[in-house]
């Protein structure tokens, strides 16, 4: 009669490898929980890139606009911009009436923002020409490409003309 250990019967016995296989794939993927965890508490979570880019008018409200001067008046209103890009950008804004450039100070040709950073501030204008409804459109352009806005804004204005003794 032959007699086979105890150890080695427990090796022999086919549940044994199923149960091994299985404490191995268990381990494995503890391993690759533990990892894909780590991965994702060390990456920087980005969300949308984007920036705010907005206009209020002079007491810092969302109202009471410039919308009506007369001839050679000046008005003012605020541009806000927030940078919610993840990075830092280089903003420029610019000013169009009716299809032609206002003159604007020139610190409103690079307006440097980190992510996050906030710019505010009153912006001084004079239209340079009389009539209703005329288009004012505040651009915002990102990383000097000058050549389309990333960001643009409307506001409707009426210059009223001189009056000549008419």
């Amino acid at each position: 009669m032959q007699h086979q250990s105890t150890h080695a019967q427990v090796l022999t016995k086919p549940q044994f490898y199923i149960d091994r296989i299985l404490t191995i794939l268990i381990l494995i993927s503890i391993l690759v929980s533990v990892a894909m965890l780590v991965y994702v508490v060390v990456t920087p979570k980005y969300g949308e890139k984007f920036t705010e880019f907005y206009i209020l008018g002079p007491e810092g409200t969302a109202d009471d606009y410039p919308v009506v001067l007369g001839p050679d008046e000046s008005a003012t209103v605020i541009v806000g911009i927030v940078n919610h890009e993840y990075e830092n950008v280089n903003y420029t804004v610019r000013l169009i009436l009716d299809n032609e450039p206002l003159t604007i100070p020139d610190n409103w040709d690079s307006i440097t923002l980190g992510h996050d950073e906030a710019f505010e501030q009153s912006l001084t204008f004079t239209p340079h020409k009389a009539g209703n409804d005329i288009e004012l459109q505040f651009l915002l352009y990102k990383e000097s490409i000058l050549t389309k806005p990333y960001r643009d804004l409307l506001l409707m204005i009426t210059v009223l003309r001189r009056n000549n003794g008419i």
